[in-house]
């Protein structure tokens, strides 16, 4: 089951303007950046594609599968993002693919040059707490999109396909934009993979995110997460939101509904006794907050859970 948010559509090219079958390309270059759209309308395997920039992909329709530094292919579907760093292959395989049922998806090359002067500005204007740097994460390049991300994505399909005069302009301010936010959700993946919790003098905020989910069945408050990383709760706040891409409160709703998620699994909970061990008071306001995080009702999500079906 999955609430990716999906991209919006690009229009396929027309049939009689394809040059071939298998990931026909459709590109737009600008100064820091090229947007290119592939297309496949026949099933074939251990397609090989490489790029000289960092891309960032992100599927638009159809299936793939894909073959990245020599582990088990993964499937890539609409609403996913992956990242792959310049010179790498990727050996994709498109088992669904005809010519009624398409695959479609964007690769969005950034320059090099872009992407270390955001670094740079980052490191040296926001600094990270102890002693990481902003970096794109090796490890954490397969992830669902945000709100923000798709948005982006959206907003930089739309410049670069467009005949605006400042394009240029307007897609380097997205781009910077773009880079935050992807080494932000990255940073958030990060916190899943934590084993324990984390000293609080080594990193304060994964600390803090140790703490959360281990009592995240109670009433959390911003003045004990912030006493206990020996931060005024305006520093605490803005040190939480500049690491992760969001405020304190919005990571513990989201750690609520990822344990609601769990219990509603299996259907003997019902969703009362699921909203109350989540530490929700109030069953309405879990269903309203439930449904605004998972584009369903609790009572859909136990259902689908349930039968086995997934939601793309």
């Amino acid at each position: 089951m999955s609430n990716a948010r999906k991209l919006d559509r690009v229009n396929t090219t027309h049939e009689k303007s394809l040059k071939t079958l298998v990931e026909n390309r459709t590109a737009y270059t600008l100064e820091k950046c090229e947007l290119n759209v592939f297309e496949t309308y026949q099933a074939t395997a251990l397609v090989p594609l490489t790029f000289n920039d960092f891309v960032v992909t992100s599927m638009l329709r159809g299936k793939k599968v894909m073959h990245l530094y020599d582990q088990v292919g993964f499937e890539y579907l609409p609403g996913e993002t992956v990242l792959v760093p310049a010179g790498v292959t990727m050996n994709i395989d498109f088992p669904d693919a005809s010519a009624n049922n398409p695959t479609q998806c964007i690769a969005l090359a950034i320059d090099h040059q872009k992407i270390d002067n955001t670094l740079s500005f980052l490191n040296e204007k926001y600094p990270r707490l102890g002693n990481d740097y902003w970096s794109f994460s090796k490890n954490n390049y397969h992830f669902q999109n945000s709100i923000e991300i798709a948005s982006l994505l959206n907003k930089i399909i739309s410049i670069c396909s467009s005949s605006l005069p400042l394009k240029d302009i307007l897609a380097d301010l997205n781009l910077q934009e773009l880079i935050v936010n992807i080494i932000q959700s990255q940073n958030r993946m990060d916190l899943t993979q934590l084993d324990g919790v984390s000293n609080l003098n080594a990193n304060p905020l994964a600390y803090i995110t140790g703490f959360i989910k281990a009592n995240i069945t109670e009433d959390i408050k911003l003045g004990v997460l912030s006493e206990k990383a020996c931060m005024s709760k305006a520093t605490f706040y803005r040190s939480f939101k500049k690491e992760y891409g969001i405020s304190p409160l919005e990571y513990i709703l989201s750690e609520k509904i990822k344990l609601a998620k769990a219990l509603l699994s299996n259907p003997k909970n019902s969703i009362k006794s699921v909203a109350f061990e989540c530490g929700f008071h109030d069953v309405n306001y879990f269903a309203r907050l439930f449904k605004k995080m998972e584009s369903i009702t609790p009572g859909q999500y136990q259902l689908i859970s349930s039968t086995g079906n997934t939601i793309h």
